[in-house]
């Protein structure tokens, strides 16, 4: 049963979801997993705080008994739609092979017990160990929404930072396609870019995001399993300011949503991720109340295009 209090009383949970780990046997269709892990950064740190920050936030979105209403649709969306909050996996810290393990290990277990698994990080390089977890499909198509490619081979003779997870990800999981929405800045590598493009990644700047939309939205993979990994820098930082490594001229949240919502319409969504949101680096928690606000959204929009 949903707790239903003020968003700042009872215990801190996803959406004030009861919290269930992973050691506990249960079912539910949608689990949310902690990934408090931001050892991979390069520049600012602070994403290790962000599954803490969103549980907090979330309060505020908490879907009541009936769900939410769509004020588009004038219907209700979420209505028996059971959430369950995972915990959090915990990291190894300066062993990132071993917290890497665990975080694959967990996400399997977690899609074993639901329908739709959230993972909320933690640097981007955690979404390279999650899609490890999906290594059992024959084909697996990510929409990343972000400024950055992060398919870097390596980095300062990094080559497990939240620049590469994606080019990692393809040597390890079969199957595997890439679209890229927002891609924006002036420290793109070239290499990384000639790499994507060699290898069938479909790449939109976040300036043909908003020269043309539809167009962008007909790019999109149609009747594909696919897993969304949406980065805190993908929108602006006007927006949503909490992040390692902000973007100026990014994308709006209407922008973005539309881009999350065609691809849940069109598709099958099997994983969801948001990453690289960092609290202490926005001390109004705005972009906390607008991560969470994103979770609650993508999950209004699966709701109300998947039959339970």
């Amino acid at each position: 049963m949903r707790h239903t209090e003020l968003p700042f009383t009872g215990p801190a949970t996803f959406l004030k979801a009861p919290y269930r780990p992973l050691s506990e046997p249960w079912i539910a269709d949608v689990g949310f997993l902690g990934l408090p892990y931001d050892f991979a950064v390069g520049y600012r740190p602070g994403a290790r705080f962000a599954p803490g920050a969103l549980r907090e936030a979330s309060g505020r979105y908490a879907p009541g008994p009936e769900g939410y209403f769509d004020l588009e649709t004038e219907t209700y969306c979420l209505q028996g739609v059971s959430l369950v909050d995972a915990g959090d996996v915990d990291p190894a810290q300066l062993e990132y092979q071993e917290t890497f393990h665990r975080i694959t290990e967990a996400a399997r277990a977690l899609r074993q017990r639901v329908r739709l698994p959230v993972f909320v990080g933690g640097d981007h390089s955690v979404t390279y160990p999650v899609l490890r977890a999906y290594d059992d499909l024959e084909a697996l198509h990510v929409v990343q929404l972000d400024a950055h490619l992060d398919f870097s081979d390596s980095r300062n003779a990094t080559r497990y930072a939240n620049s590469s997870p994606f080019r990692r990800a393809v040597e390890d999981v079969p199957g595997l396609n890439i679209t890229v929405i927002g891609l924006r800045g002036l420290r793109t590598s070239s290499e990384a870019y000639r790499a994507a493009r060699e290898r069938g990644h479909t790449l939109v700047t976040a300036a043909k995001v908003r020269a043309n939309l539809p167009w962008v939205l007909e790019r999109l993979p149609r009747g594909q399993k696919v897993y969304v990994s949406f980065d805190a820098d993908a929108p602006d930082p006007s927006i949503l300011p909490g992040t390692s490594s902000p973007e100026a001229e990014g994308l709006t949240y209407g922008e973005a949503i539309a881009v999350v919502r065609q691809t849940i319409e069109q598709n099958e969504l099997l994983g969801l991720d948001l990453v690289e949101l960092a609290p202490n680096l926005d001390p109004s928690g705005l972009s906390s109340l607008v991560g969470a606000r994103l979770l609650a959204e993508v999950l209004a929009v699966w709701g109300s295009t998947t039959a339970l």
